[in-house]
């Protein structure tokens, strides 16, 4: 029994092989051809915040696969009355066959995976967003190859996703360039976890020279969901670090624009950029599906 709390919970043989496994059941849907599982198989879906891409695309990767998610709302649940995060992990194991959670606080999800005895999923929290990282590796080698050895640049705020990118550099070997303000940079000590690990990462604050050459870029929202009241305040801060035509213009000519969505035109990315030819993001979205079924077949079939 395997948790997925961040990305470094499996191998990076193991992140291959769910790539792999997402790509043939691409095909296979694309096809008509069924591909289940997972037949039986109940996931229990757990959202202490909104959703569009998680919710659906687990929902309807569980229903592909042959088995059922039943969402749960932490305001309509017991978790929402203050019964024990571990109480809850202890009853759901014995009535379902996985559970994904997304949340605020990354603590609440390893203290569930503590008293689960089913697969917990972290389906996002403020520290990391491991499947969004699955999702984005696979939509890069389905257009250019291997992404071993490319030059990945992350644009913008120092959050969960650039964290995700941190552990990807360990598990998938690409360069990591990440330029953020000051005083909005990733947690320094995930860093200096992933480059004892042999991940090449370096922090600029320089949008331009994390971009120059890349074979990708990507950026993320500047104010996250619960921070919404540093809006004002992190316009000013993030000032010149827009994805625009002048910085993908560094990037290598056939590199590749990424962004998990929702997206903000005008803000973190022009729309010229998000909405233009390098964008992948709109196959980026779709494959939350595919790699996300890569997932839950590893942990649960």
């Amino acid at each position: 029994m395997r948790h997925f709390l961040t990305l470094l919970d499996i191998t990076p043989d193991e992140a291959r092989h769910i790539l792999k496994r997402a790509a043939k059941m691409k095909r296979q849907l694309k096809e008509g051809k069924a591909c289940r599982p997972l037949e039986g198989k109940t996931l229990a879906m757990i959202f202490d915040k909104a959703s569009t891409r998680t919710r659906v695309s687990f929902e309807v990767g569980m229903y592909q696969l042959g088995g059922h998610a039943l969402f749960l709302h932490s305001g309509t649940t017991q978790l929402g009355r203050g019964e024990p995060i571990e109480d809850s992990a202890r009853v759901l194991s014995g009535m379902v066959d996985g559970v994904i959670i997304r949340t605020f606080a990354h603590d609440n999800v390893q203290r569930f995976a503590e008293y689960a005895s089913v697969p917990v999923i972290n389906a996002l929290t403020d520290t990391t967003h491991p499947c969004q990282i699955l999702t984005d590796v696979f939509t890069y080698e389905e257009q250019r190859g291997s992404i071993e050895g490319k030059t990945v640049a992350w644009v913008g705020d120092g959050n969960n996703m650039a964290h995700s990118w941190i552990n990807g550099a360990v598990t998938f070997g690409y360069r990591l360039r990440i330029a953020c303000p000051e005083g909005y940079c990733p947690d320094s000590r995930m860093m200096a976890a992933a480059r004892a690990l042999g991940a090449d990462i370096t922090l600029t604050h320089d949008p331009l020279a994390a971009v120059a050459d890349a074979d990708l870029v990507t950026t993320d929202v500047w104010a996250s969901m619960g921070q919404e009241t540093e809006q004002a305040e992190r316009e000013i801060a993030f000032t010149g670090f827009r994805v625009d035509a002048r910085v993908m213009s560094y990037a290598k000519p056939d590199a590749l624009f990424m962004h998990c969505l929702p997206a903000h035109r005008g803000e973190e990315v022009s729309a010229d950029v998000i909405d233009g030819a390098q964008s992948v993001v709109w196959t980026e979205a779709e494959n939350r599906l595919h790699a996300q079924k890569g997932l839950l077949e590893f942990l649960m079939a």
